[in-house]
């Protein structure tokens, strides 16, 4: 039986019915058509789903979207809804921190997290802030460094 939920995405409220064992994450991709997160695993230990849930990074493959009522919720299509890339797209750009791409949503929003929380993280505040965050393509070095950049400045 579907229930009727609120959700607020990227500053925009949404209503829908959803199934009340359907994930955000299914909600988000299959429902809104944001599909920057993505299904790593499903089960919590990559990252790839991450979104940022009044102020914290969040899982969205563990979270249940009828749990998220009326939170600020955000994804990577709302980091930069208008304008130029984010100050930490840049970052990861510049730094050479992106190459396939598919952990790169999660990736940011963990960093801007961090960010939010703590302006001028240390490198070792730094990995711990994106430990939840699995990237098969690189060594985490270039990663580390784009948001050590923004740390700086």
């Amino acid at each position: 039986m579907k229930r009727r939920i609120s959700l607020h995405v990227n500053e925009e409220f949404w209503e829908i019915e959803v199934e009340p064992h359907r994930t955000l994450l299914e909600v988000l991709r299959e429902e809104l058509g944001l599909t920057g997160a993505k299904e790593g695993c499903g089960l919590g230990a990559c990252g790839a789903c991450t979104v940022i849930i009044d102020g914290a990074p969040v899982l969205s493959c563990l979270t249940l979207a009828v749990d998220v009522q009326n939170k600020s919720i955000m994804t990577i299509e709302g980091l930069a809804k208008v304008g130029p890339p984010h100050p930490i797209q840049l970052a990861f750009v510049n730094q050479g921190a992106i190459q396939c791409g598919f952990c790169t949503p999660g990736m940011i929003l963990s960093a801007k997290a961090l960010l939010d929380r703590k302006p001028k993280p240390s490198r070792e505040e730094i990995k711990e802030g994106l430990s939840g965050n699995l990237c098969r393509c690189t060594g985490y070095n270039k990663i580390v460094q784009a948001v050590e950049s923004l740390a700086k400045g």
